[in-house]
């Protein structure tokens, strides 16, 4: 199994729309967001030369959060998902590998079919983003360590999760940005960007979650205790912006390469 981490965004449930709202709260009343999901799949192949055949769920869910007593939800829009991933793969593999397997009249259908879905919906975007084996560093831009939790799974092991008002996420991304982008470190300074922006099409009702998820396994109570990966995160864009950027470097350099043993999985899988 590849271990997952989640970036979130939840929406409370009062704030939906009629139809929404009582969708979600059928779903919750009927217990679907506890237990196993068992999804309904249709095999859909992408190429008609057979290169790449996928398994969608026909159904769909949403991850459920009842937080100082009002529910908020975030849906799963795993049809959205799977398009935007397809589309993902041509720009984050080699160009060779991205041909055999999303050749490019199949990207552009799957383009085509997300544009269609945003014409329809406007506010169509995945609600949330994952990454596997490790959380991604410019995630932690997002949160302050006082909101960081590590508690215990009913099933077993350790959650690892991070809960904030969107307001203060986005607020703290484009503080982020102007430290980075004044530090002359645009390259880094575009991907928070990235961020807010997908942050913008939401509710500011809204809060965001990062969730370390199937990731904690990889980790021992011990390291997870340990981590304070947001407070670093803070700490050298605090030293970038009163003019240390060695101290900066030291701070992100000691954060990366704690992250980077956590990737070793990913190329080892």
């Amino acid at each position: 199994m590849i271990a997952v981490s989640f970036l979130r965004v939840f929406q409370p449930l009062d704030t939906l729309a009629e139809a929404e709202r009582v969708r979600w709260e059928r779903s919750i009343v009927q217990g679907e967001h506890q237990g196993p999901f068992r999804p309904v799949y249709r095999e859909r192949r992408t190429s008609r030369r057979g290169r790449l055949g996928l398994l969608t769920a026909e159904d769909d869910r949403a991850d459920v959060r009842l937080i100082e007593g009002r529910w908020y939800v975030c849906p799963w829009r795993t049809p959205l998902r799977v398009l935007a991933s397809l589309l993902t793969v041509r720009e984050t593999v080699p160009s060779e590998m991205a041909d055999a397997l999303m050749p490019d009249a199949d990207a552009r259908r799957a383009a085509r079919e997300l544009a269609r879905i945003r014409r329809r919906d406007p506010r169509a975007v995945p609600a949330m983003l994952q990454s596997s084996w490790h959380v991604p560093i410019r995630w932690f831009a997002l949160f302050d360590d006082a909101e960081r939790r590590l508690v215990e799974r009913e099933s077993g092991g350790f959650r690892m999760y991070y809960w904030t008002p969107l307001p203060k996420a986005r607020a703290r991304a484009q503080r982020a940005m102007q430290v980075l982008e004044r530090g002359g470190l645009d390259s880094v300074a575009e991907v928070v960007r990235d961020l807010d922006e997908w942050l913008s099409c939401f509710d500011p009702r809204c809060a965001v979650e990062l969730d370390y998820a199937d990731v904690c396994d990889s980790f021992g109570w011990t390291d997870l205790d340990e981590d304070h990966s947001a407070r670093e995160v803070a700490e050298a864009l605090g030293a970038l912006e009163a003019g240390d950027p060695d101290r900066a470097a030291e701070i992100y350099q000691g954060l990366a390469g704690r992250w980077a043993e956590a990737r070793i999985r990913e190329s080892l899988n």
